[in-house]
């Protein structure tokens, strides 16, 4: 059963070249968007090929570039980061372990770059890893075409939170508020800008994998990371927002939880939440309210199951789908 949920991350990402550079928000696929003097957001064609967003950082002699994306997508944002500055990419800060956030290591630290990542991300490669490299690799010819083992972790990780990045010209935070997506999640803070980059435990859209989540947990990380002071969110996935995005987020994962409980509470099983094909979630009769339609997707019934199973085992849902 936990292999054909990986298999539903896998396919989660490709469900869920154009212009190069612009300035408007609704960025589009494959597009670069300037978001701030030297900060751009580069959007993921997670529908095509699965890609998760970047961000490129412009500091004074380097850039930073959050998520390593699949290799494919290392590429192509490797290439972007070319065009819009001359600077060499130093740094790539990987948000979780996910492939289409951290598989592209690989090709980043051939270029020159370090990777970085809070110290968990490193840890959850080492639980999950190589088998789901390996389920990749047979699914995806950039991975397969790597011709690695496993997937390479990052090169440099750190424990205590905020790490900090500053070269006089801009100062750049790494923040880790505990387990929400994963138990790695990662944000990046630049405080003069009040820019916040989330990784997938703040998305804008129907793209909440809670497989390796702690659903219980998720809102009080949104709240951790609300408190820094953020005028603009660039999520994981979907298009560039504001303050509404992390508050659309918490107030989705929120009703998720309390819904599921509530339910539980009324003596309902999971047959009476979820329909089930073999070992898949295909529907479920847990309905949200219109306030969090943005993030309500083909993914709900999983989630809802995800979140019984939290529930009523008692502990985080990552440590049921990864069985340590």
């Amino acid at each position: 059963m936990y292999r054909s949920r990986f298999r539903l991350l896998a396919g989660f990402a490709v469900l869920a070249s154009t212009a190069f550079l612009v300035t408007k928000s609704d960025a589009k696929p494959d597009e670069v968007t300037a978001i701030a003097k030297g900060v751009w957001f580069r959007e993921g064609d997670i529908k095509g090929h699965g890609h998760c967003n970047n961000i490129i950082i412009e500091m004074r002699d380097y850039l930073i570039v959050v998520d390593a994306n699949f290799p494919s997508g290392a590429r192509r944002a490797l290439a972007d980061a070319r065009k819009v500055s001359s600077k060499p990419v130093k740094y790539v800060f990987d948000t979780h372990h996910h492939g289409d956030h951290a598989y592209g290591n690989a090709v980043w630290t051939e270029a020159g770059a370090t990777t970085l990542a809070y110290k968990a991300v490193a840890e959850e490669m080492k639980r999950y890893e190589p088998k789901r490299w390996q389920e990749a690799s047979a699914q995806r010819e950039d991975v397969r075409g790597l011709k690695l083992a496993t997937a390479q972790p990052p090169k440099q990780t750190f424990e205590k939170s905020p790490h900090v990045l500053d070269d006089g010209a801009r100062r750049v935070e790494f923040h880790h508020f505990g387990w929400a997506h994963t138990r790695g999640d990662g944000f990046v803070y630049l405080p003069k800008e009040k820019i916040l980059c989330t990784g997938d435990a703040v998305t804008n859209g129907p793209y909440n994998y809670t497989g390796d989540g702690h659903i219980g947990n998720w809102p009080d990380v949104i709240r951790g990371a609300r408190k820094l002071g953020v005028e603009r969110v660039l999520p994981g996935h979907g298009t560039p927002g504001g303050k509404e995005v992390l508050d659309g987020e918490l107030a989705f994962m929120t009703e998720l939880h309390g819904s599921v409980k509530q339910a539980i509470a009324q003596g309902k099983k999971l047959g009476d939440l979820v329909k089930m094909d073999g070992d898949k979630a295909v529907s479920t009769t847990v309905k949200l309210s219109p306030a969090v339609q943005n993030w309500v997707g083909q993914g709900l019934p999983n989630q809802v199951r995800d979140a019984y199973e939290e529930i009523t085992q008692g502990k985080p849902h990552g440590e049921i789908l990864g069985g340590k």
